[in-house]
């Protein structure tokens, strides 16, 4: 089989005037970061969601992206995150939504998939049950960052004087995610937020929604969405890709592109990394920019923000 590995760390990417080159380029060492970590695992044999978690677990302690550590503010000023995963061998999946205290949500994620039961927990729920795993958990300033404290700032000055809807994605969301395909065919998929900013307390998103951010079927594809949650949910973002890949006969190229069409009709600013069972990546998105990268079969770690997409090195 093709191995194959892609994140995002989502379209929320800020103009490039906004970052020194400096910051521009820690950023993209992130996404190296990232998809070195997961593609150690699949090189070695490893499975697919193995691969995903920990290349979603680089992402969420890297303070460039909205998840984990760095995650965007909701309107009371604290952090809730969502994340979820699943392993398109045998569907299983787990995700958690509006935990405030878990330092990696997406382990918390992985594990209530191998728990098997419940799939998905939420709040207190959450962090009581990343507590009882053994997993970190952190106060919830541990999240805070002073460039999300003036995107929440800059938000709650549009809500006052009535220009919320025209805030950037910048201003308002963020995302990661990754997919994968193993040596054995088999697909995985991940996606770990905070969620929009100034978000009211208890909005939960489409990233811990299976079959909407996050979704992974083998024989079909492995899909991990960024943008407005609402959004993905409505139109279950991934599950309807997956479903024209297998009942029209779309290719995934094809079939990303008529979903993201759909969103951009609407004006809604939107991207997704997604893999097929030949382990084909596309990274499409239709806003300014979004944090991607991905694995060429010749093992070439290729990262981006905006347009240009430049190597990064060997995967391992």
């Amino acid at each position: 089989m093709t191995l194959a590995l892609a994140i995002h760390g989502g379209c929320g990417t800020l103009p490039k005037p906004e970052m020194t080159e400096a910051e521009w380029a820690q950023a993209r060492a992130d996404l190296a970061s990232a998809l070195r970590a997961g593609w150690t695992i699949l090189s070695k044999g490893g499975p697919a969601v193995d691969a995903v978690e920990a290349a979603v677990r680089v992402m969420e302690d890297s303070p460039h992206f909205n998840a984990g550590y760095g995650s965007a503010f909701n309107a009371d000023g604290d952090h809730e995150l969502d994340a979820s995963i699943m392993d398109g061998e045998t569907l299983a999946a787990g995700a958690i939504c509006a935990a405030k205290r878990i330092r990696n949500p997406i382990l918390a994620a992985k594990a209530l998939m191998l728990r098997g039961d419940p799939l998905l927990l939420t709040g207190p729920a959450a962090d009581a049950f990343a507590e009882h795993e053994g997993i970190d958990t952190v106060d919830n300033a541990y999240f805070s960052t002073e460039r999300r404290r003036k995107n929440l700032a800059s938000m709650k000055i549009r809500e006052l004087v009535g220009t919320a809807a025209e805030a950037s994605e910048a201003e308002k969301h963020g995302t990661v995610g990754a997919v994968a395909c193993d040596t054995r065919g088999h697909l995985a998929a991940a996606t770990s937020t905070g969620g929009y900013t100034n978000k009211p307390a208890g909005r939960v998103g489409d990233s811990p929604i299976i079959g909407a951010g996050t979704y992974a079927r083998d024989g079909r594809c492995a899909v991990s969405g960024t943008g407005k949650g609402e959004y993905f949910i409505r139109y279950c973002v991934g599950h309807e890709i997956a479903s024209l890949i297998a009942y029209k006969g779309l290719s995934l190229a094809d079939a990303t592109q008529a979903v993201l069409a759909e969103l951009s009709a609407h004006e809604i600013g939107a991207g997704l990394v997604a893999v097929d069972a030949e382990g084909n990546i596309v990274a499409p998105f239709n806003t300014e920019g979004m944090y991607r990268g991905w694995v060429s079969p010749d093992g070439l770690i290729h990262v981006a923000t905006h347009g240009d997409v430049e190597l990064a090195g060997q995967a391992a």
